[in-house]
């Protein structure tokens, strides 16, 4: 494993680092955190995180139990996931997007006592059967009305319910970090795969320094007089990093935007908050292009020193485009929840447009066969990494885990291949890559190539068997202002795709959507279309 450049000590608590020591270094009356009209400062931040911390321990949670939570970007939020961490337990943060049955089971996978929700998804928690929940014993309300402790009051024979502001009332504003070692679990984060069970990626305390400092601090030249405003949402590896520890490596402050981020939304949070730093992923970089600019009042971006994306491959078309309207380059790069943030990165003034960039110095990054051998440049294979960052193992998945990490390595099951000047390009999930008429073919080259056409705004490829049991390409594709496809147009985008690429890799059809299938974090869901 590569050696950090930044060592830390054996005795280690990630609380103390991304808040305590803001105080000691002056910055108390600073603010950490802009939530709409609310302001945090880094001294309130720090006194409310010790609130949490007691209140955790009052409620009986120990080191390394997990703490459930289900929460909006808000301030809360933060003092909860590092209140947690602070005493030593485990905070696991989850999707504000999913239904009540994936929650009954998050929540016995994690095996949690205590559950801090966003007083707007309380309902999707009280709809689960309370004989359902093998753990569950204390709900806090966040947002709430304020009131005491209410036994039942979610339907629960045993279990209770309590306000945030009641809860953390009467704690003491000091506390005392656990002695955690930097090896110690800090926290979960449940991997956002397409098709079956999400699967919890154990997250250690040094995992966030790593990445603040060999990405956000090396690649972004993050300082304190940056603000970051995130699209991609707290509970999302991605959007931990972009709106809470990469501000607080540095003292700088966060823009949360509890709401879902509509285009108009985002405008007015960037007109009115002025962010330095701007991170989404490519979908809603098209939404925002989709936007007509007579129906923005305000789309000014030129706060913005850097745009960010990552989450699915970046389309050059969209490069462009934003760039053309915007006037700022979006560097594309690559990370996943088990490497908690990006390994690999477009450089601001290298940017390769619809490649993910070159390796973050620190990381490693190998291409290889069916049999772990190095491929030759230029040749399509496996992405392997190696990162300081990477998760310790999947809860409870030794076989999965075993499947994933291969002692240093991190099989990213992405399919990448690597040009002469060492950038990286992206050729699909390794069980998305199409055999058609005897040779390998990448959707994403595909789709590329569909965006590149002036009617289409999303393009999924998949393949399907057609009477011969043969794999066959087929286009599903959404048009631009919500326009119906016929055949016409079908055979326009065919027309247009063999103009550019190989016969073999013209899609056999194509068919028209209103919108394509997604998981709650904005991946595509090939199966669905499948």
């Amino acid at each position: 494993m590569t050696k950090s450049p930044f060592p830390l000590p054996e005795e280690f608590n990630a609380a103390s680092y991304f808040v305590d020591r803001h105080i000691a270094e002056g910055r108390g009356d600073k603010v950490a955190i802009e939530c709409g009209d609310r302001r945090v400062s880094y001294r309130e931040l720090f006194e409310q995180v010790n609130r949490v911390g007691h209140a955790f321990k009052k409620a009986g949670v120990r080191i390394e139990e997990r703490v459930f939570l289900l929460l909006l970007d808000t301030p809360e939020f933060a003092v909860c996931f590092f209140g947690a961490i602070k005493i030593g337990a485990v905070p696991v943060p989850v999707n504000t997007l999913l239904k009540p049955a994936d929650y009954e089971f998050l929540l016995n996978n994690s095996r949690a006592r205590v559950a801090v929700v966003s007083e707007f998804l309380l309902p999707q928690l009280q709809a689960i059967p309370s004989q359902n929940l093998r753990y569950l014993e204390k709900i806090v309300v966040a947002e709430g009305a304020e009131r005491g402790p209410e036994s039942g009051a979610d339907g629960s024979g045993e279990r209770t319910t309590e306000s945030f502001a009641a809860w953390t009332r009467d704690s003491s504003s000091t506390l005392d970090a656990a002695p955690t070692g930097k090896d110690d679990a800090a926290f979960w984060l449940y991997s956002s795969g397409s098709t079956g069970r999400p699967k919890a990626c154990v997250h250690l305390q040094h995992d966030m320094v790593v990445c603040a400092e060999r990405y956000a601090k090396a690649i972004l030249d993050i300082t304190e007089n940056d603000r970051f405003f995130s699209v991609a949402k707290l509970f999302f590896a991605y959007g931990l990093g972009n709106g809470l520890y990469f501000p607080l490596a540095v003292g700088a402050t966060s823009i949360l935007l509890p709401a879902p981020p509509k285009p108009q939304t985002v405008f007015d949070t960037v007109k009115r908050f002025r962010p330095t730093l701007f991170f989404s992923v490519p979908s809603n970089y098209s939404k925002l292009l989709a936007h007509p600019p007579d129906a923005i009042h305000a789309s000014d971006f030129s706060s913005v020193r850097h745009a960010i994306s990552a989450g699915e491959c970046l389309p050059a078309s969209i490069f462009h485009r934003f760039k053309e309207r915007f006037g700022v380059e979006i560097l594309d790069a690559i990370g996943s929840t088990e490497a908690l943030h990006m390994f690999i990165s477009n450089r601001p003034g290298g940017v390769k447009p619809g490649s993910s960039g070159t390796i973050i110095p620190g990381f490693e990054a190998r291409i290889v066969d069916e049999n772990s051998q190095s491929v030759t440049p230029g040749e399509m294979g496996d992405l392997i990494v190696m990162t300081d960052a990477a998760c310790a193992c999947y809860w409870n998945q030794h076989e999965k885990t075993k499947d994933t990490i291969a002692g240093d390595w991190l099989r990213t099951g992405d399919r990448y291949y690597q040009d002469a000047d060492g950038y990286f390009w992206y050729g699909g999930r390794s069980d998305d890559m199409l055999k058609v008429s005897g040779a390998w073919v990448s959707p994403v080259e595909i789709e590329n190539q569909l965006l590149e056409h002036p009617e289409v705004l999303e393009a999924a490829v998949v393949g399907r068997k057609d009477e011969d049991g043969l794999v066959k390409t087929v286009a599903c594709v959404v048009l631009r202002d919500g326009k119906p496809g016929n055949p016409e147009v079908a055979s326009e985008l065919q027309r247009f795709v063999l103009a550019r690429l190989p016969l073999f890799k013209r899609p056999h059809r194509v068919e028209f959507f209103s919108e394509l299938p997604k998981t709650a974090t904005g991946k595509l869901q090939r199966y669905k279309l499948r």
